[in-house]
């Protein structure tokens, strides 16, 4: 009993010593993240995570633009490798839009159509458009106006919003999703996330080579926030949200009850069919019902590489040629996707806990490639 006191004792005391060290070294962020995924029985971020943060609501409009289903809906079941796949892989939600029509949907594990999730990375697409939207809108110059028209500080960079958007920065910043002492640990988990941005320096040439930095969606998500005047919930509410239709309110996560701001690099929380309507909008060339939401020109260069080198980029979309096919597609965390091809007129949106084993090997991870010929074969079946 005196042994068992001592080292209950002596452990409290370490414990201790390292919360105090974390938190002298402004490492205290960790402990928030140890809180919100271990101790919910998690090893990352996970999709249902937005009880645990601060959010704003993207509302949604009065007017309601449900999908129609389309003649042969849910007519055909799964192929036995999508639903194998499914199982394997977490997923709660596969849909397939044929014709702007729901051609198929199935949901798991109690999720449903209105279930939200969080979308992570998909983010991106969103504030690449929301990019396009503060240049049509004349909040911003161009494609090539400097950052440092927002942030002096960054006045000996040449970095401009485009750079940010197709991810050429230059921005010293390691994108690590499993070291708690990442750069992107501490974004996901700190109160100050403007204080994290604006502490990365510009260290390599801009404008000159794709590398994936979720700070540079960050960035220029603060900068949109700069340049409208609106904080990046209100301004994708009113420039697509409410546009689209959407069926649901979403959520954006915050990083801390009083700075309030939003997590550009990801985390809107919405359902499958209210994310696929930003696939379809691109699809469709920046129109809806008529009218022009997004400048067309903007968006054929987001769906087309920025750098020859770098195929499966272009400005906040990600880009697969497969089986013959051309997709451009919303990537996040785990698995989630609104893959798109436009010349067949197809949408295919999953998501869900997991990816394929393989999630780190490879650009484009095998589960990808299983949701869309599995899509197809299902297609195939019903010409």
């Amino acid at each position: 009993m005196k042994y068992l006191k001592k080292f209950l004792k002596w452990t409290l005391i370490t414990i201790a010593v390292l919360v105090l060290l974390l938190y002298v070294f402004d490492y205290g962020y960790i402990l928030r993240g140890v809180r919100v995924v271990y101790l919910t029985g998690h090893d990352t971020a996970f999709i249902d995570d937005f009880p645990y943060f601060e959010n704003d609501t993207i509302k949604k409009g009065a007017q309601i633009d449900a999908w129609p289903n389309h003649k042969n809906y849910n007519t055909v079941s799964s192929t036995k490798t999508l639903e194998q796949s499914n199982q394997d892989w977490g997923t709660i939600a596969y849909v397939i839009i044929k014709n702007d029509s729901i051609w198929f949907e199935k949901y798991y594990e109690g999720f449903d159509e209105n279930s939200k999730t969080n979308s992570f990375s998909m983010a991106k697409s969103y504030v690449s458009g929301l990019l396009g939207k503060a240049i049509m809108d004349g909040y911003i110059k161009s494609l090539d106006q400097p950052i440092s028209d927002f942030y002096p500080e960054y006045s000996y960079a040449k970095t401009t919003v485009g750079d940010l958007a197709s991810m050429a920065s230059g921005l010293d910043w390691v994108e690590s999703y499993t070291s708690p002492f990442s750069v992107t640990a501490r974004a996901n988990y700190d109160d100050d996330l403007a204080e994290t941005i604006l502490d990365q320096k510009v260290v390599k040439t801009p404008g000159v080579e794709f590398e994936y930095l979720s700070g540079s969606t960050q960035l220029l998500g603060m900068i949109i926030e700069k340049a409208t005047g609106k904080t990046l919930s209100n301004y994708l509410s009113e420039s697509f949200w409410k546009p689209l239709g959407s069926s649901d309110n979403a959520l954006w996560q915050l990083d801390d009850e009083d700075n309030r701001l939003a997590k550009a690099f990801c985390c809107i929380g919405s359902n499958a069919k209210d994310f696929a309507r930003f696939g379809k909008l691109y699809k469709d060339h920046g129109k809806w019902n008529g009218k022009q939401l997004l400048d067309s020109a903007f968006v054929s260069k987001s769906i087309t590489p920025r750098f020859a080198q770098s195929p499966q980029y272009g400005y906040g979309w990600w880009l697969y040629d497969y089986m013959g096919k051309e997709f451009f597609m919303m990537r996040g965390h785990l698995g989630q996707y609104v893959i798109v091809e436009p010349n067949d007129n197809i949408i295919i949106v999953r998501l869900g806990h997991r990816k394929s084993p393989d999630n780190n090997a490879n650009t484009f991870s095998n589960d990808i490639g299983v949701y869309i010929e599995e899509a197809y074969k299902m297609l195939n079946t019903k010409s």
